[in-house]
């Protein structure tokens, strides 16, 4: 403030402090009179007589604490003008973002668009200092660190998952595979996970960060997949709240932070997609799970819907539109501190539709008017060891229903080999004769899985599927598909164009590899019939193997 008082002085009235002097008198006649006095003779042009009074210096004074309080006016206003600006940013970035993102598929884009809404409202950040004071003082409280990401705006479908630091056993991974798994590339290009690491740790974030860009990068490249992590001056003050409903002092900590995560992480998607789904960092997927929740909230009669639910735990599989997100936040925000999210979800319906006159039979059928529940359940709840530290917890959705591990075909006979470790009871030979799933410890370089006919036969298509819902990660990675051909004479590369396919030392023909964990194709009549045909790893993996389908046509 004084270097703003100083410069106003030097550069707006141009006064040159080296060459003013100051002198007092009294203020007898001899001196303030304004006629024979000291005040009369002194020189205008280069002094300015004050008498010493007071009521100069309260003059002065005046001047500075008006000028104290237009500064900070001006501050305060260029503050807000700044959120506008912001919020203006964010929304011409949506309308870029739109327009450029060519690979989402315009179809199925507009019919997301059809059921949000036209004029997205930004969102007002002034609300969150209302009901977190703190934030008045540290202005960079609200804004995240985009440790990931590409920008990516204008999608159909955001998902935010917040994950913090466990003792025992994470399971971001796994849900991340889950998430990603037989997902289309359509409807990659038109969906963002946000993972949202709410941590203070730089360390600790820079590394989920790190594990992430080398497990998911393709994901990571197209800005599909982000990765925030907040400001440490967004918390406030955890250490001072009331117990209530029985909770522990460390549980009501938890379950504070978890309702400032939420709202956090719901700020940041909101602008970025017509609709925000709700997840959690140890969950597993059903297939197609993004089409079957587009169909479904095409299917909505109403538009007055509030809550789409895709599973029937927590705070899990919640669908909401964009444009709520802010009112959603807001009403979290107001009572963070006394109840957990989805209690307090079920009191923001009550309180838009529920009339205190009428029975609480009568609240619910009109709540359920706002919150429309999916069945069976789309996700399912896998973890075991909770984010507050030392819970166990064993919850399961009873609507999700068995996983579907494994797919069984109807296979030629053969002989079924393979190098790598089986785990258990899942093996080869049960996976060929479609009785269950094959799994085995984590492969080396050259090893391999083979399927020796009992008598030469041509196949016309070969389909090899790694991983499962409970396992997606456990992936075939840097595997090829060979055939051994049964007559060399069929070979004739002017005749068959066997030049393409690059053949092994003992006589294999590569004709496929695997590709995020998948092998599909085509055997060429011109081979003739094949021998074998031969799964070959050329590299090492820290994953281990899960063959969920085998499929050979003949």
């Amino acid at each position: 403030m004084a270097d703003l008082v100083f410069n106003y002085f030097t550069s707006e009235l141009e006064i040159d402090f080296r060459k003013c002097r100051r002198q007092s008198y009294d203020n007898a006649a001899n001196m303030a009179g304004k006629y024979n006095g000291m005040q009369q003779k002194s020189s205008k042009e280069f002094a300015r007589f004050i008498p010493c009074t007071g009521t100069g210096l309260d003059v002065y004074q005046s001047q500075f604490l008006e000028l104290h309080q237009r500064l900070l006016f001006a501050e305060k206003e260029n503050r807000k003008r700044s959120h506008e600006l912001n919020s203006v940013l964010n929304e011409i970035k949506r309308v870029v973002g739109e327009r450029t993102n060519v690979s989402t598929n315009v179809t199925d884009s507009a019919k997301w668009k059809m059921l949000g809404v036209s004029n997205r409202l930004p969102v007002h950040l002034t609300n969150i200092q209302y009901y977190l004071p703190h934030l008045q003082e540290q202005e960079d409280g609200i804004y995240p660190n985009v440790v990931i990401g590409q920008g990516r705006t204008g999608v159909s479908l955001v998902m935010g998952i917040p994950t913090v630091r466990r003792e025992k056993q994470t399971y971001l991974m796994d849900t991340l595979n889950s998430l990603f798994y037989e997902m289309s590339a359509k409807q990659k290009n038109d969906c963002v996970i946000v993972i949202f690491v709410a941590e203070v740790d730089t360390e600790y974030v820079n590394s989920i960060a790190e594990n992430i860009r080398s497990s998911f990068p393709d994901e990571v490249l197209s800005g599909a997949l982000e990765v925030i992590s907040p400001p440490a001056s967004y918390y406030p003050q955890l250490s001072n709240l009331k117990e209530t409903f029985g909770d522990s002092k460390d549980r009501v900590r938890w379950r504070t932070k978890q309702n400032l995560d939420y709202s956090f992480l719901m700020l940041y998607a909101q602008p970025k997609g017509t609709f925000y789904l709700q997840l959690e960092d140890d969950i597993i997927a059903k297939p197609d799970y993004i089409q079957i929740i587009k169909d479904f909230a095409e299917q909505q009669s109403s538009n007055d819907w509030m809550i789409l639910e895709f599973s029937q735990l927590g705070f899990i599989g919640k669908l909401f539109r964009s444009r709520d997100l802010p009112l959603i936040v807001e009403f979290v925000l107001m009572f963070y501190k006394d109840k957990p999210i989805d209690w307090l979800l079920d009191h923001l319906l009550w309180v838009k539709v529920c009339n205190p006159e009428r029975d609480a039979k009568h609240c619910e059928r009109q709540k359920a008017y706002l919150r429309i529940s999916y069945k069976p359940s789309l996700f399912q709840h896998v973890g075991i060891h909770s984010s507050l530290a030392g819970k166990i917890q064993n919850l399961k959705d009873k609507d999700f229903g068995k996983n579907q591990l494994f797919k069984a075909h109807v296979n030629p006979p053969a002989e079924v080999s393979t190098s790598l470790k089986v785990f258990q009871h899942f093996t080869l030979e049960k996976a060929y004769k479609g009785m269950e799933c094959f799994w085995a410890f984590a492969p080396m370089a050259g090893d391999y899985i083979l399927f020796n006919f009992f008598q030469p036969l041509k196949i016309e298509r070969y389909l090899f599927k790694s991983g499962n819902m409970e396992h997606p990660g456990d992936k075939l990675f840097n595997t090829t598909v060979e055939i051994l051909p049964a007559d060399e004479t069929d070979l004739q590369p002017a005749k068959h164009n066997a030049q393409n396919f690059k053949r092994t030392e003992d006589g294999y023909l590569q004709i496929g590899a695997f590709e995020n964990g998948i092998a599909d194709g085509i055997i060429s009549p011109s081979i003739g019939k094949i021998h074998a045909l031969r799964l070959s790893t050329h590299s090492s993996s820290p994953m281990w193997v899960l063959l969920s389908e085998i499929f050979l046509q003949t």
